[in-house]
């Protein structure tokens, strides 16, 4: 909130206060006005005056309206002729000089009103205003010497020091105390203030430690995996090497032609197994955390060479459109083939039997472009805004990690990011882009009109039988 604003609005509750007050104390005025006009005999009142009483009670009646309607103000939220004070401070001298003369004059009680009356004003207006309040109120009250010659002087002068000591006193208290609402109203601002950043800096930090722990169990997952695939391919080599030694063995020992073939056979087979084991021990090492000038096109190989074996890429083509003489890139290059992967298995999952993946590459504006588009039914609507939020899954077997974690990659390991470029019921892409100074300075290079086919070279990977 600015400072103009937030001063309007302080100065506003406090007249509000003030105004608050000043309505109890007119009404216990009025009420002490009338019991003393209606209660008291003229013998327990000094002064020798007869009192008009009946002039009195119309007079006071006067004043109850006035402080009804100030009432109504009050309530409504607002300060009765806030913007004529001094004609408010008109009417009171008025009206309490006219008490005090139809009551005994100079020493008639209601000379009091005069000081509960500039107690009023030092609450609800400005010192200058105050003190024209006491000039009014002493030439108010000065008017009863000449009208009734009992009239003393010494009287007089007592009440006039009065009324001015009250009026420098009260004004003062009401300074101090306009200044000590301030000091706490901006108190309360600058603590709500802090609160509100608080709570701000307590969200993020939770969000912050949210994603590290989504990430952390995505990592314990791949080192559990690894050593899993690890101890698998150790235990499958073995007897391998064993089965294999042996046909070796017995095709030396025999010369017919059919059963040459037979054991040549074999042996291909088996060594399409050591060489999928290889691989697989290849993709179960430990993660490379070194930065160094990568080969994008053959990080989206490598990835496409892993995901040949997964079980849901048979029946879908994948074409590839790889832009000539791409720039290197400075990245760690483990976490990019693994960013790769997973939008690979991810538009695989998406594309239906006879659908098709596409992977294009190119470099525009600084950035290297690489945009995976597959032929799915797209991403819904109204889970578009969560797809790379942690553990958000549309899948029954899904962690909700895949994405979130790819992006946390590009995002915070090296210059890169990910975007939902595209989505509809023809298909969904997504583009990943990634610069460095090299990349940045390099000539534009658009995605060439001729793609690859590699689905030819994934057929060969199915072992006979799979299906």
């Amino acid at each position: 909130m600015s400072a103009e604003p937030f001063s309007q609005s302080l100065r506003l509750r406090f007249d509000l206060a003030a105004e608050a007050i000043a309505v109890r104390m007119r009404w216990v005025g009025v009420a002490v006005g009338f019991a003393l006009v209606n209660l008291l005999t003229d013998d327990l009142l000094p002064g020798s005056q007869a009192r008009n009483v009946p002039v009195l009670n119309t007079i006071l009646t006067i004043g109850v309206a006035y402080v009804v309607v100030d009432t109504i103000w009050s309530a409504r939220g607002q300060v009765f002729l806030s913007a004529a004070p001094l004609a408010v401070s008109l009417l009171e001298a008025v009206f309490i000089g006219l008490l005090c003369y139809f009551d005994t004059g100079q020493d008639s009680p209601f000379r009091f009103y005069y000081l509960m009356s500039l107690v009023v004003c030092a609450m609800r207006y400005p010192p200058d205003t105050t003190y024209v309040t006491f000039l009014l109120h002493s030439l108010s009250y000065s008017a009863l010497l000449p009208a009734q010659p009992t009239a003393g002087f010494p009287p007089w002068l007592i009440m006039l020091v009065s009324m001015a000591w009250v009026t420098w006193a009260s004004t003062r208290l009401a300074m101090l105390a306009r200044l000590a609402s301030e000091r706490l109203a901006e108190a309360n601002a600058q603590l709500a203030e802090a609160n509100e950043q608080l709570e701000h800096r307590i969200a993020e930090r939770t969000s912050e430690l949210r994603e590290s722990q989504a990430i952390l169990v995505q990592h314990e997952k791949q080192a559990a995996f690894g050593l899993l695939a690890a101890g698998i391919a150790h235990e499958v080599g073995n007897p391998l090497t064993a089965i294999s030694s042996l046909v070796q063995v017995l095709r030396r020992r025999t010369t017919d032609e059919d059963t040459q073939e037979r054991y040549q056979l074999i042996g291909d087979q088996l060594r399409r197994i050591q060489g999928i084991l290889r691989e697989l021990v290849d993709f179960s090492r430990p993660a490379s955390r070194e930065v160094s000038q990568s080969d994008v096109h053959r990080a989206i190989d490598d990835a496409l060479n892993i995901a040949k074996y997964y079980k849901r890429r048979k029946g879908k083509r994948i074409l590839t459109r790889y832009a000539l003489d791409l720039p290197t890139v400075r990245v760690v290059r483990d976490q990019l083939v693994q960013v790769f992967l997973n939008l690979i298995l991810n538009a695989m999952d998406a594309t239906p039997e006879g659908g098709t993946l596409e992977i294009g590459t190119s470099l525009r504006n600084g950035w290297i472009h690489i945009a995976f588009r597959d032929t799915g039914c797209g991403i819904a609507e109204e889970h578009r805004g969560q797809i790379f939020e942690p553990y958000f899954t549309t899948k029954d077997t899904g962690t909700g990690l895949g994405l979130f974690v790819c992006r946390q990659i590009l995002e915070r390991s090296f210059q890169g990011r990910m975007e939902l470029t595209e989505t509809s019921s023809r298909g969904t892409t997504f583009t990943v882009l990634l610069t460095d100074e090299l990349v940045a300075s390099h000539a534009e290079i658009p995605v060439p009109e001729t793609a690859v086919d590699h689905s030819l070279s994934v057929a060969d990977s199915v072992l006979p039988g799979d299906s």
